[in-house]
Formats: C-alpha cells, structure tokens, sequence
C-alpha cells in the first residue's frame, strides 16, 4: 500500500500544479492579426476572447469579407491559444509518469 500512497500524494500534487497552471495560462494573452493586419484577436490562453481590434479602413470593405476576415482571425487566435495551452499542460502532466498508467 506503500506505493498507493505515493501516487496519491503525486496526484494531489499534480492537481495542485495544473491548478496554478490554468490560472498562469488564464491570464497570459497573445494577439493574432488577420487580413494583414486588418483584424487583430487578442486572447487569453483559456480561449477567452479579450478584445478586438478592427482597421476603420478595413470597415469599408465588402460585408461577406469583412464578415470572413474576423471569423478567421478569431478562429485562428482560438486554435493557437489551445495549441499553446495544451502544450504547457502536456509539459506538466509529462512530469508525473505514474506506473502502469501511459498518457498520465
């Protein structure tokens, strides 16, 4: 029973850093621009939609265009975040390799 408590104590340990992680991660932001700049998607790295900047410019443009720009732009901003926030969390999660249990 000696190496259940150990895993316990691991993933109470775990727990508490993926914790923290997913505060840290909450409040980092990154920016993506789209349309050459015409659209820019500010998000946090919990997919959190922070702002956006669109080019007054940009606004004089087609509807559908317009329409088409900030949906990528949104999209792409969304994506990286995940991208980035899974790989910090796989980092971690690769820190505590419990026997018997590959992916942990």
């Amino acid at each position: 029973m000696a190496g259940l408590g150990k895993m316990m104590k691991q993933m109470a340990k775990l727990q508490k850093k993926m914790t923290a992680l997913q505060d840290e991660l909450a409040l980092q932001e990154m920016e993506v621009s789209s349309g050459g700049g015409a659209v820019t998607v500010t998000v946090s790295l919990q997919s959190e939609i922070k702002g956006i900047k669109l080019d007054p410019e940009f606004l004089k443009e087609d509807l559908s265009i317009i329409e088409e720009t900030l949906q990528e732009a949104v999209s792409d901003a969304l994506k990286q975040a995940s991208e980035k926030s899974e790989s910090a969390m796989s980092a971690l999660t690769a820190e505590f390799q419990v026997p018997g249990m590959p992916g942990m």
